[in-house]
């Protein structure tokens, strides 16, 4: 029997891994319980490379050697495994992993990408590489709707990889795009790696997802900027769209005031409102065009008019006219010119007056009339947004075609809705409007709206939806609770201490220490699931990093970068395998690992450059939550 090249390297994995544990073992002089605790770890990682369930190998690990812990005392055992899933259960943050599946699966299910993707491609027709590029948008939405890695590069390699293939664009190329777009997921918020990281090192999810919203923007420009170049350098690995696929119908009445689509739309609708029309078009036609003509413009102006007005407006401070009990202002006037006349000595009395006053008068204490709210100028961030808006804007109506409105039309019924839901979202996390358990509530909800809105949603979409959000936050509850009674064990044992002992024995700087620890995620990027990584070794890293000074937040991007990298990283890439699945006959794993390569180096570049302006990340939570 032929065993697989992946299957192989599980293999040799695994040894290396029990070797070492031996070789460990064998080294030492007195096996101590630190050294059982790094055996547990070892037979761990071996057990779920053997195919056993995470959830309940964490668990029955945790047990047998917490037992050996307590002297082989059951009692003990239990009220352990009782502190560790109660801890558990009773996280807050949890409760926002199935409502962020839930919404995910439910606009998976619906198919409310299919229509988002054609438009995108349409209206990205002139650039090079457009049909990967809408690809990659595509990819980055969806990944932010849902937070699903299977789901998109699935339902991706279903929708984007026939319609490149058709265009004759590269095999490497078309699955290299996809297999790394559908892997933003797991950066972009609302990501549930993060929710899971974050509950377990102990890191706020809101301050998360605000650190990890350009790390996501700039990945995704990378890979854009990828695509673009190697379409232009390599024209016949991503050709351009033919006339005839850039081709947009319009609709019947549309067509009675003209049939070509290159005319500009503003001018010949405006024309045909003052009298020049056709007779067959109905007036009511011609407003419901204008109408969503101006729609870019009076938004612009709306979104103008109230920022300028946020940023230039300084809200008047209250004043109070309260004089602290036990002073006047006798003694203040007093105080203030010690040179004027002096109370006589018989004078005491009168003097207790006007304390008594201030004190038992609640009239005295009332509050002052607050000064206007005065204005300040606005900053140059804000003007350089305006410019920046304001060219995009006279663009579109510059050369706003008949054509390109009816692009427009399309991203108004698929693009501008999702990106209202995940605005929604993301803002009312990021702003402090909302929790993540409330935003997911609300995503959740505005997910179920958008199904109904797009005529998608069917009772088999709604039990599927319902299905695989139980299954999945089942899932990860259960790690959660081996992971807490596993953590619990291995403290227990000292396997922390040693590894930290053995840490800070090597002397490593901060960038060696670093880079240690994201090669070592790496290396069990391969073998292991990133819900697996996060649950069994944050808990080893977490408290290694006070002692170099890195910030958790900022251990937190690095690690989910990094394991997105491992999810491109061959021979063990999962990403490849979702692909596999749907693809075509004639698409070998091999020209899908082939085509992730470049993207997997793109991801390291982007580690590199988080790591040297870290500021990239950490900007936004500290302006934020200062």
């Amino acid at each position: 029997m032929k065993i697989r090249r992946e299957l192989w390297f599980g293999l040799v994995f695994m040894s290396l891994v029990v070797v070492g544990a031996v070789y460990m073992l064998l080294s030492v002089e007195t096996i101590t319980n630190g050294h059982l605790g790094l055996l547990m770890l070892s037979l761990v990682v071996t057990a779920i490379m053997l195919g056993f369930p995470t959830a309940f190998t964490l668990m029955g690990m945790g047990m047998i050697f917490s037992w050996m812990a307590y002297d082989q005392s059951v009692v003990k055992t239990l009220d352990l495994m009782v502190q560790a899933a109660y801890k558990t259960m009773a996280s807050d943050v949890l409760i926002a992993i199935p409502l962020f599946v839930f919404m995910g699966y439910l606009v998976e299910r619906a198919n409310l990408i299919e229509k988002l993707f054609k438009s995108l491609h349409l209206a990205m027709a002139r650039i090079p590489g457009s049909l990967a590029v809408a690809t990659l948008v595509t990819c980055a939405i969806f990944a932010t709707a849902t937070g699903i890695v299977g789901a998109v590069v699935t339902l991706m390699g279903l929708l984007a990889l026939p319609a490149m293939l058709r265009a004759g664009y590269s095999v490497p190329l078309a699955a290299g795009a996809i297999t790394a777009g559908g892997c933003l997921g797991i950066l972009i918020p609302p990501s549930v790696l993060l929710i899971v990281y974050g509950a377990t090192a102990g890191v706020s999810v809101v301050q998360l997802y605000a650190g990890a919203f350009f790390p996501g923007l700039m990945l995704t420009g990378l890979y854009i900027l990828y695509v673009v170049m190697v379409a232009k350098l390599k024209p016949d690995w991503a050709p351009p769209l033919s006339a005839a696929e850039r081709i947009v119908p319009l609709p019947p009445l549309t067509q009675q005031l003209t049939t070509d689509t290159a005319s500009h739309a503003l001018t010949r609708l405006v024309g045909a409102l003052k009298g020049t029309r056709n007779a067959a078009v109905p007036l009511s036609h011609i407003l419901r065009q204008l109408s969503v003509v101006v729609l870019p413009g009076l938004i612009f102006l709306i979104i103008a008019v109230s920022s300028f007005r946020a940023v230039t407006t300084v809200d008047a401070v209250p004043v109070y006219d309260i004089q602290p009990i036990g002073s006047s202002s006798y003694e203040s006037a007093n105080e203030e010119d010690s040179g004027g006349l002096q109370a006589p000595p018989g004078a005491a009395p009168a003097l207790a007056e006007p304390v008594m006053d201030s004190v038992a008068s609640p009239e005295s204490a009332a509050l002052a009339e607050p000064d206007a709210a005065s204005t300040r100028a606005a900053p140059t961030w804000w003007w350089v947004c305006f410019a920046i808006l304001g060219a995009l804007v006279s663009l579109f109506y510059l050369f706003l075609s008949f054509a390109r409105l009816e692009i427009f039309k399309m991203l108004l019924s698929s693009f501008f809705p999702l990106m209202i839901l995940i605005i929604s979202v993301l803002g009312s996390i990021v702003m402090g409007l909302a929790t993540p358990t409330e935003a997911a509530a609300m995503g959740a909800l505005g997910g179920f709206l958008l199904a109904v809105a797009y005529r998608r949603l069917t009772m088999r979409v709604l039990q599927e939806a319902v299905f695989l959000t139980a299954k999945t936050s089942a899932m990860v509850c259960w790690l959660f609770v081996g992971s807490a009674i596993f953590s619990a064990a291995f403290a227990l044992l000292g396997g922390q201490n040693l590894v930290e002992a053995w840490v800070l024995s090597m002397d490593l700087t901060t960038t060696q220490f670093l880079v240690m620890s994201q090669v070592i995620i790496f290396l069990l990027g391969w073998p292991l699931e990133w819900t697996e990584i996060i649950v069994i070794f944050m808990p080893i890293f977490i408290p290694l990093l006070d002692n170099f000074g890195v910030d958790p937040l900022f251990f937190g991007l690095l690690v989910a970068l990094n394991l997105q990298t491992a999810f491109l990283s061959p021979p063990v890439a999962m990403a490849a395998f979702y692909l596999k699945g749907v693809a075509p006959k004639h698409v070998t794993l091999n020209q899908i690992f082939l085509g992730m390569l470049p993207f997997m180096g793109i991801q390291v570049l982007a580690i590199v450059m988080l790591y040297q302006f870290p500021a990239i990340g950490m900007w936004l939570p500290a302006l934020l939550y200062k």
